[in-house]
Parts: C-alpha cells; sequence; structure tokens
C-alpha cells in the first residue's frame, strides 16, 4: 500500500517534465520574418507541390528545401531543385533573406523571366546556383557586390548580352560558370585581374562570344578553363605556360589560331581539347612527358609527326585525324 502512494505521488513531477518536453519541441524556432519571406516565396511559385510541407502552421525550419542556422535559427539555405510543376519568375522576396549563404533554383524548366536585382542584397551569399531553368534576360552588373560568393552558376538558361566585366571584382569567386546560353560579345579584359588570390575556374562554353581573347588573360592561372563552342579567333597561347596551374583546358570548336610548336606545356595539363580550330605547327615531344588523360587536336592544321612516347598513343586516331599532314602511330605512317 506504502508503495502504490509513493508511486502515485510521482506523478505530478512526471507529468510536470512530459509538459515542459513538449513545450520546449512545440516552439516555433523560425525567425517569423523568414518565414513569411518564404510563404510568399511560395506563393510566387503557385504553391507547387515540392513545398507542400511549407504548412504555415509548422517551424520553417523544418520544411523541405530550407536549412536553419542552429544557433540563430536564420534561413541561411534555399535549395529548390528539379519540379517542373514550379512555375513563375524569381520573385524579390529572395532578396528579403539576409542570412542566406547558399541559393539554389535547379532544374526548373519552368521558372522563367530575369535574374531577380534583389539576389545582390544577399550579402552572405557564398554559393549561387540558378542554373538549368529557363532564365533570360542580362546577367544583373549588380551580382559584383556579392563579396562572399565563391561559386556562380548561371549555366543552361537563356541569357543574353555580354558578359559584366565587374563579375572579376569578385574577390573570393571560385568557380565562375556561364555556360550553355545565348551571350555575345568578348570576354571581359577584366578578366585578366581578378581580384582574389586565386583565380576562378572559368567555364563560358556554348555561348556565342566573338573577337579575340583578351590578351590579359594570360594572368589567368585557373585549374580549369572552357571556351568552347564559340566564335572565338586569333592567339590563345597565352593559356600555356611553365608556371600556370592549369589541368582541363577546352577550346574546341572556335576559330582561334595560333603555333602549337612555340606553346610551353605545363606540367599540370590533363586534358587538353583544341579540335575544330585553325592551330597549326605541330606536336612537340615535350607532350610525351605530360601525364594526358585526354587529348584532342583534330580538325586543325597541324602538322609533322606524332610524338612517340607517353600517353601519345593511348588515344586513338579520331584525336589526331583532319589535320593538314599529321602522321604516325595512331595516323598512317610517316613519309
Amino acid at each position: 500500500m506504502a508503495s502504490n502512494l509513493k508511486k502515485l505521488s510521482c506523478l505530478p513531477f512526471f507529468f510536470l517534465i512530459f509538459f515542459f518536453f513538449v513545450t520546449i519541441s512545440s516552439a516555433e524556432l523560425c525567425n517569423p520574418n523568414d518565414k513569411k519571406v518564404l510563404l510568399k516565396i511560395k506563393k510566387a511559385f503557385n504553391n507547387p507541390y515540392i513545398l507542400t510541407s511549407w504548412d504555415p502552421q509548422t517551424d520553417c525550419c523544418h520544411w523541405y528545401c530550407v536549412k536553419c542556422n542552429r544557433t540563430t535559427h536564420r534561413i541561411i539555405s534555399l535549395t529548390i531543385f528539379a519540379d517542373d510543376r514550379l512555375t513563375g519568375q524569381i520573385p524579390p522576396e529572395v532578396g528579403d533573406l539576409p542570412f542566406l549563404q547558399t541559393l539554389m533554383l535547379h532544374k526548373l524548366p519552368n521558372l522563367t523571366g530575369p535574374i531577380q536585382p534583389t539576389i545582390a542584397k544577399l550579402r552572405n551569399l557564398v554559393f549561387l546556383d540558378l542554373s538549368w531553368n529557363g532564365l533570360s534576360g542580362e546577367i544583373p552588373d549588380s551580382l559584383s557586390t556579392l563579396k562572399n560568393l565563391f561559386i556562380l552558376t548561371l549555366s543552361f538558361n537563356k541569357l543574353t548580352g555580354e558578359i559584366p566585366s565587374s563579375l572579376s571584382e569578385l574577390p573570393n569567386l571560385g568557380g565562375l560558370r556561364l555556360d550553355r546560353n545565348q551571350l555575345t560579345g568578348q570576354i571581359p579584359e577584366s578578366f585578366g585581374y581578378f581580384s582574389g588570390e586565386q583565380a576562378p575556374d572559368l567555364i563560358l562554353s556554348h555561348n556565342q562570344l566573338s573577337g579575340k581573347i583578351p590578351s590579359s588573360l594570360s594572368r589567368l592561372n585557373s585549374t580549369s578553363i572552357d571556351l568552347s563552342r564559340n566564335k572565338l579567333e586569333g592567339d590563345a597561347s597565352m593559356f600555356f605556360g611553365a608556371n600556370k596551374m592549369i589541368q582541363i583546358l577546352d577550346l574546341s570548336r572556335n576559330l582561334l589560331e595560333f603555333n602549337l610548336s612555340e606553346v610551353v606545356f605545363p606540367q599540370s595539363l590533363t586534358s587538353l581539347d583544341l579540335n575544330h580550330n585553325k592551330v597549326y605547327g605541330g606536336l612537340p615531344p615535350v607532350m610525351t612527358e605530360l601525364k594526358l588523360q585526354y587529348l584532342n587536336v583534330s580538325y586543325n592544321r597541324l602538322c609533322g609527326p606524332i610524338p612517340v612516347g607517353g600517353d601519345m598513343q593511348s588515344f586513338d586516331l579520331y584525336s589526331y585525324f583532319h589535320n593538314k599532314c599529321l602522321c604516325g602511330a595512331p595516323l598512317g605512317d610517316c613519309k
């Protein structure tokens, strides 16, 4: 009897503890201003299925596509991707999430219209990915104000106009992808003067860029450069050099014309694609010392024997054919 009374006397305390934990677990952590902004974004996107969890009666720190800071509980990441049922344009409210570090709107084919200028208000942004959408218009010059930006990806859209020269003012930029758009004009001369300690990887392929590559890009020391499938002319030898860090260089399908015999190949080079240009000269023997994993110099004006050794004979004839008078394995014998 005494033991039963003792158990009963513990019940109020147990219920008190239970009530305390229920109250804590049900407390709203998400900042109310952030929550209002997210709900406006959902409405602007026509309440797509992917945002079903964005219920105003629940804590927005637990919503799908959203991440909160564990200490401040402010929204730091918004990543919406792979949903063809999301429609509309990027709403101006995206600029009202002041602590946002990551903004990814990716593979949303029915996301149209321009890049929202208010994105420039997101001064804490580190990662901006607006790729594989239906965005159009010009790249806003105001993106150069995002001084913390490390990755800028705008590829696979319908963007037009020239590349803003001000993008070189991004001091922390490690990667710039503007490929698969309809960009025109020349590569900005300022891209030889990126303000950061390390030049970003530069992917500008599959556009309509034209003219000569600025000589200032000889200062560019990126690990990956892809300018393929444009209308670029003239000399591109500035990307080579003994002190360069370049690993992947793709200049294919342009109108480039320079003497490959005279360039100095960096030892870091692992992939080189020059196909469909007007490159002349020959393949220097020093290429046998490179650790090449990919090589394509087809459809140029090269002459002379293919150097024997290294990885040069590991590539098939399609890497070398359709040149002026290139010869030797894997092509036919030199006469």
